[in-house]
């Protein structure tokens, strides 16, 4: 196996207090051009695999690329997938997109492209790419350093009635995933929005959205359903965010606060744990929230979740 542009460095398995935390031993956990922003969970090659998604900037803020680190949760190694594009004269271009949330369903991998609806990349295919197009698909502008990376290329684009700036899974009661996304856009008063979409099967499909609802909570970075359990993330700038849970009339502040510059959200029904991160330089963690810190002991996504039972 390839492990492209520094992928020797590895993310560290720690347990602090009732959480399991991953942190970057790297220039990943300060530097101020990659910020990570989505997250999900799935299997890379049989066996149990935490996405995270990056979007690459210019200090001016303008976007260069982004890419997607597969995370064994097993030996905590990873390897980077750089997320591209191709143009209409079929030449490859770095997807310039803010990723802000992940959906991986099998080979498919859903990205929220801000404002751009939905990206889908097609994670059986995987290139391998060398020299200045590695560079350039990174959003690199300089020579020099690795020339040997992996990348995903985007299969279309899922034009959505919504800002898109995050995404998350959806599970029935029993646990079983369901071939549904929730979708949601992050605004900075109360007026963003949560759709509930079922996502195609084929290549030829729409997202049909089979719900919507507005929480009434600002700054949303995150969602996904378990049951009739929603599960919000909610940022405060360079504060802990906020986890809000409960059934979507009756959604209340968790007492389990999430990472500094919370991020997106992943449910692993498997290992028992809610999975977010945060973005900001030297505060950056990925982080797994066990189901029984938020009040959900029986494993069940019927539980209050808004109660302060810990154990």
């Amino acid at each position: 196996m390839l492990w492209p542009f520094g992928s020797t460095w590895r993310p560290v398995r720690q347990r602090r207090r009732d959480t399991v935390d991953l942190r970057w031993l790297s220039a990943r956990t300060w530097t101020r051009r990659w910020y990570p922003q989505g997250i999900d969970v799935g299997e890379w090659r049989g066996r149990r695999t935490l996405a995270v998604s990056w979007f690459r900037q210019e200090l001016s803020g303008e976007h260069l690329a982004s890419r997607v680190t597969l995370v064994d949760l097993e030996r905590s190694r990873h390897i980077d997938i750089l997320l591209a594009v191709t143009d209409d004269e079929g030449e490859l271009q770095p997807a310039r997109i803010h990723a802000g949330g992940l959906a991986w369903f099998g080979d498919r991998l859903f990205a929220a492209a801000t404002g751009r609806g939905i990206w889908e990349f097609d994670l059986s295919d995987i290139r391998e790419v060398r020299g200045a197009l590695a560079q350039r698909l990174a959003g690199a502008h300089r020579r020099g350093g690795r020339s040997t990376a992996l990348i995903a290329v985007r299969t279309r684009v899922h034009p959505i009635a919504l800002r898109c700036s995050y995404l998350g899974r959806v599970f029935d009661e029993d646990g079983t995933s369901l071939s549904r996304v929730l979708i949601g856009e992050h605004r900075t008063d109360e007026s963003g929005r949560i759709g509930e979409f079922a996502i195609p099967d084929g290549a030829d499909g729409d997202f049909t959205e089979v719900d919507r609802f507005t929480p009434g909570i600002p700054r949303m970075q995150g969602a996904v359903r378990w049951g009739p359990h929603h599960f919000v993330s909610q940022s405060d700038r360079m504060h802990p965010g906020t986890l809000w849970s409960g059934h979507r009339e009756t959604l209340s502040p968790n007492p389990v606060p999430l990472p500094v510059g919370c991020e997106d959200l992943a449910l692993d029904l498997e290992a028992g744990l809610l999975w977010s991160l945060g973005e900001h330089p030297w505060r950056r963690v990925v982080r797994g929230i066990p189901f029984t810190r938020l009040g959900i002991p029986d494993g069940s996504g019927s539980g209050d979740g808004g109660s302060s039972r810990r154990t």
